[in-house]
């Protein structure tokens, strides 16, 4: 299947990964071709690492590069299936299905790997349906991919998206849409409180860590987990979480606000609640 990837990114560039993995053909694209050519350097990056280390075979290497084209937005009409992995801003998201509904086919199915945002608003008017495919970061590690049906995705798409997820080695659930789908919707907003906790001085970052770590048995901390993701990330989600339901328990922490603010971003900036 020719798959295309939108965004060339952290996410996009995993995610092309694993298609490229189980032998599709990969369109990774950005705003230009340049971009998209640094995508596929920090995948040969990454794969050339495994290989010097001896956890992947120089010809498994060869053969997921050798699928993956770095390309321009115009070159996506005779993809098969069209994942958008772009910045989490819901006019920008819009823009690029309107504009791709003017380049692909009528029987192109299109995704979004939004982490929250509504896939029905996305959707709307766009003159076909839409659904979320959403995978976890790192995208070639993560087993779980949610697959998101709006208000217009008919079911046989869900299921169609789903069997794609399964034959990538992933496994899939269905969500009906909701704020924050289900894993942000209880993820999220723990790693809010956790930011609160910190706010308050009730104890360090190291120990709000070592807490989860060791008394509920997490692989990671929240707030190392938080700076994973990116706080950017954390904070837009909460920002939707409290829009789309009003409830105050998803209020933002000021902290986690104001270490946006001051560009403190996680491990993609060398500093957020922990140096890097």
């Amino acid at each position: 299947m020719k798959i295309a990837v939108i965004g060339a990114g952290t996410m996009g560039a995993g995610i092309a990964q694993v298609f490229a993995s189980h032998d599709h053909e990969v369109c990774l694209c950005d705003l230009n071709l340049e971009l998209a050519e640094k995508g596929r350097e920090r995948i040969d990056q990454a794969l050339s690492r495994l290989v010097a280390k001896g956890r992947m075979e120089q010809a498994a290497r060869d053969r997921i590069m050798a699928g993956i084209k770095p390309v321009i937005l115009d070159q996506l009409g005779d993809c098969a299936l069209v994942i958008e992995a772009v910045k989490e801003d819901i006019g920008i998201k819009r823009n690029l299905f309107a504009a791709l509904a003017e380049i692909c086919g009528p029987d192109t199915l299109f995704a979004t790997n939004t982490s929250a945002l509504s896939v029905t608003e996305l959707s709307a008017g766009l003159g076909r349906p839409l659904i979320g495919m959403h995978f976890f970061n790192p995208a070639p590690v993560m087993e779980l991919v949610e697959v998101v049906s709006g208000l217009e995705t008919p079911p046989e798409q869900a299921d169609r998206v789903m069997e794609i997820a399964r034959g990538i080695g992933k496994t899939p659930i269905l969500v009906s849409e909701a704020p924050g789908f289900v894993v942000n919707r209880i993820l999220i907003p723990m790693i809010n409180e956790a930011v609160t906790v910190l706010y308050e001085g009730t104890a360090s970052a190291e120990d709000i860590d070592r807490a989860m770590k060791l008394g509920a048995g997490h692989p990671m901390g929240p707030l190392g987990l938080a700076d994973l993701i990116g706080l950017d990330v954390v904070l837009s989600i909460m920002e939707t979480l409290h829009q789309e339901t009003g409830d105050s328990k998803y209020r933002p922490c000021p902290l986690l606000k104001k270490m946006v603010r001051g560009g403190l971003l996680g491990r993609k900036t060398a500093r957020g609640f922990f140096e890097y």
